[in-house]
């Protein structure tokens, strides 16, 4: 790992709560990320990974500005070296920081693809729009389709192509690998560890830690809204001894490669 990369992204103190209705007009309020503290440098793929409900959507969301009108956001966002205000959120989302949604079903399903590609750019909306489809193994007539006529695979690289342009310096990718047959899975990973060589820095949100530890350089640990580990991809090996937290060793040796123990959240080591 090249320590002296630059650092594109730094969240420091991150705190997230939302007011929720119980009954009647009584409030209250629930914190599901607390003092979350993680850095994203160019040229990596910095790995987040933890279970379903664990904060990792929630990360995303508060760095592209994204949040629904309920939360507070406490702590704070730079990218690159200057703090990240909602006002800069905004004019830098989709210029300079890019999402990958996790859904394909955020693409309309009543507009061809080609089309749904081409917004947001400039010129020759058509040219750049067919360029872009071929950078991402797609054809011209692919763009002429609709979402419903490509397969899954092809969807997640259509979405790559409507958020992933030229310019974009920081790229946040949502659970981008869920749901297709192998050889989607590893475009996709081989795209995002290209897009890290090429000098972005790039957040892969993922529970999938053999894809994660497949491109990452990096990996950090979250759970229960806050991140207990920030490791070296080399340190997950063996019997995980360069692994600071058991969490994260558990996780480690309960994938099938290894011992596939039994992860049990009463285990008093957890």
């Amino acid at each position: 790992m090249n320590t002296k990369k630059k650092e594109i992204l730094h969240v420091e103190g991150l705190s997230i709560s939302f007011r929720q209705y119980t009954h009647g007009w009584q409030q209250r309020t629930i914190t599901p990320i607390k003092a979350l503290n993680i850095n994203v440098r160019a040229g990596e793929v910095h790995a987040v990974i933890g279970a379903s409900g664990s904060g990792k959507s929630l990360l995303a969301h508060a760095i592209l500005g994204i949040l629904p009108a309920n939360s507070q956001c406490n702590g704070y966002i730079f990218y690159k070296g200057q703090l990240l205000t909602e006002q800069r959120k905004e004019t830098l989302r989709g210029r300079k920081i890019a999402f990958v949604p996790q859904s394909v079903n955020y693409l309309d399903p009543l507009m061809k693809v080609g089309r749904q590609i081409s917004l947001g750019l400039n010129g020759n909306k058509k040219l750049q729009a067919n360029k872009l489809l071929k950078a991402y193994g797609l054809t011209k007539i692919d763009g002429q389709k609709y979402p419903y006529e490509l397969s899954g695979g092809m969807l997640r690289r259509v979405l790559f192509a409507t958020s992933v342009r030229e310019g974009i310096e920081l790229i946040i990718a949502d659970e981008p690998t869920p749901g297709i047959h192998q050889e989607a899975l590893q475009a996709v990973l081989k795209e995002l560890r290209l897009l890290a060589d090429n000098g972005a820095a790039v957040m892969m949100i993922t529970h999938d830690i053999k894809s994660a530890l497949t491109i990452g350089d990096r990996v950090t640990v979250m759970r229960e809204g806050t991140a207990i580990e920030t490791s070296s991809v080399s340190a997950f090996s063996g019997e995980g001894n360069k692994l600071q937290h058991p969490y994260t060793k558990m996780l480690w040796l309960s994938i099938p490669e290894n011992q596939f123990i039994n992860c049990q959240e009463d285990q008093p080591w957890l």
